[in-house]
């Protein structure tokens, strides 16, 4: 049997140390790799955190503007729906001649009462009364046009007469005031 050579032995150790250091490399690249994995990981988890963090904020400030607006707009069909009760007491009141007023003086100032009460109601749920005069500007967004006519000293644009007063409740239009226009040209 022949023995081994020096150098055969010391080409197997540093084969072997070759070996250990090549593990150690591929270990600390494996170690690396994992590490980039973990960095990868987090990051996204962060990224995915403050986007639900933030959806939630979005989702806190929409349903408090929805509660403020269910608060101040929620009971507009109601209070659509009691204009028509106003105008007929209105109209109640302005038809009584002086001497029905004195007749049924009792009668007239009751409904005169619940008129102003009704009207009470309206202010404090923010419903305010939009009353034009005749002779003011015609203004589309808050009154409707029922009619034109050429109407002898006024100028086209002008209110000529109002039919029935408009409403807005807080900054919305409940409904525009129905009023004539005059269509003088010039």
């Amino acid at each position: 049997m022949a023995e081994p050579r020096n150098e055969d032995f010391l080409d197997d150790i540093a084969n072997a140390e070759a070996e250990e250091q090549e593990a150690e490399l591929h270990e600390a690249d494996a170690d690396e790799i994992e590490l980039d994995a973990l960095r990868a990981e987090r990051d996204e988890l962060r990224d995915r955190f403050m986007r639900a963090l933030a959806d939630a904020e979005n989702a806190r400030k929409r349903s408090e503007k929805d509660r403020r607006e269910a608060e101040n707009y929620g009971g507009s069909k109601l209070a659509r729906d009691m204009l028509p009760v106003y105008d007929n007491m209105k109209r109640a009141v302005e038809s009584a001649s002086e001497e029905q007023k004195a007749v049924s003086a009792a009668l007239i100032e009751g409904v005169e009462l619940t008129m102003r009460e009704l009207v009470n109601v309206f202010t404090k749920h923010g419903i305010n009364v939009i009353s034009p005069a005749v002779g003011d500007k015609f203004d589309p967004q808050v009154h409707q046009a029922m009619f034109e006519a050429p109407v002898p000293g006024t100028k086209a644009g002008e209110i000529i007469q109002v039919s029935a007063e408009g409403f807005m409740l807080h900054d919305r239009l409940l409904r525009p005031a129905q009023v004539g226009v005059s269509s003088n040209p010039g």
